[in-house]
């Protein structure tokens, strides 16, 4: 029997991309509203308590009713927005931080998909304070660079406007305030005693990003080397869908939207002996999105993780 999932939020980039990821799949019944339907309260509590997955595409606060519509104990609910990825009963949907997120992934019916840049920062963070190569009290910079798809319709149709101003053919930091919503997560997920100076871009192109941590060897603890940083990525991240890289760059440059289309992740370290750069390239669109979202359906089905994405 067919799994019955119901997307609520189809609309959206994320909605639309788990749609087209999942509507050729022939162990998936897929529930869907009309365009009238979809804002009818009445109509998604229906959905939403007759499915028996729920991919929540929505703000926080929509994702938040959502949760509150749900009466049926059996709906499992993976949540893409920041609702809920800092609460203790909510799984973390990155399973390949280590067994343990993957078993509560697996045994959860509450799972938060996590967010584009904080997937990249929490996957070279987290491994290296776990394993002891660096402190928790450390303070730490990110800086991520991520197409204009991260934005949303109404930032994808600013970019994509032919009359559009001239200071979208440059990239553009923003989260100027660093109050950025992925701050919480990349803390609480992390363990890191405070949050990271970040520094998020978009830049004119349509999806991909890259996030870097930079490192100096003296913040290694107990004498490691990078060495020790780059086996730590390699015995962790064996794929298919996050896997460490050796030499990713391309003649010495890295392009953030190489990965564009895929949801595979890949780890790689750069730098030299004494400065070391930490850096997840995938596309914010997979990885860091709607590819995550299928992942942990795939899991808590107990199918192939990688069933329907796009991997190398």
């Amino acid at each position: 029997m067919a799994t019955k999932v119901f997307i609520d939020g189809k609309a959206g980039t994320t909605g639309l991309r788990i749609y087209d990821r999942l509507q050729k799949r022939s162990d998936i019944e897929l529930l869907t509203l009309s365009d009238e339907e979809r804002k009818n309260t009445g109509k998604r509590r229906e959905m939403l308590n007759g499915c028996d997955i729920a991919f929540l595409c929505l703000p926080d606060d929509a994702a938040r009713e959502a949760v509150s519509l749900i009466e049926n104990p059996n709906v499992i609910v993976l949540d893409t927005s920041t609702a809920h990825r800092t609460l203790d009963d909510w799984a973390y949907g990155f399973p390949e931080l280590s067994p343990a997120f993957r078993a509560k992934v697996e045994s959860s019916r509450r799972i938060a998909v996590p967010g584009c840049h904080a997937s990249g920062f929490i996957a070279l963070v987290q491994p290296l304070i776990a394993n002891g190569l660096i402190a928790p009290e450390l303070p730490l910079c990110c800086h991520s660079i991520t197409g204009y798809s991260g934005g949303g319709k109404k930032m994808i149709a600013e970019y994509e406007d032919p009359a559009r101003s001239v200071l979208l053919d440059s990239p553009r930091q923003y989260g100027l305030t660093q109050q950025h919503k992925h701050l919480r997560e990349m803390v609480k997920i992390t363990g890191v005693s405070c949050a990271p100076i970040f520094c998020p871009i978009v830049a004119d192109f349509y999806s991909g990003m890259a996030v870097t941590v930079p490192l100096f060897r003296q913040q290694l603890l107990g004498g490691a080397t990078v060495a020790d940083v780059r086996e730590v990525y390699r015995s962790l991240y064996t794929g298919p869908i996050v896997s460490y890289c050796e030499n990713a760059s391309e003649n010495g440059l890295l392009a953030a939207n190489a990965l564009a289309g895929f949801d595979a992740m890949q780890i790689t370290v750069e730098g030299n002996e004494d400065r070391i750069l930490l850096i997840a390239r995938y596309d914010n669109l997979g990885k860091g999105a709607s590819g995550a979202a299928v992942e942990c359906m795939n899991i808590v089905m107990k199918t192939e993780p990688g069933r329907g994405l796009a991997l190398f």
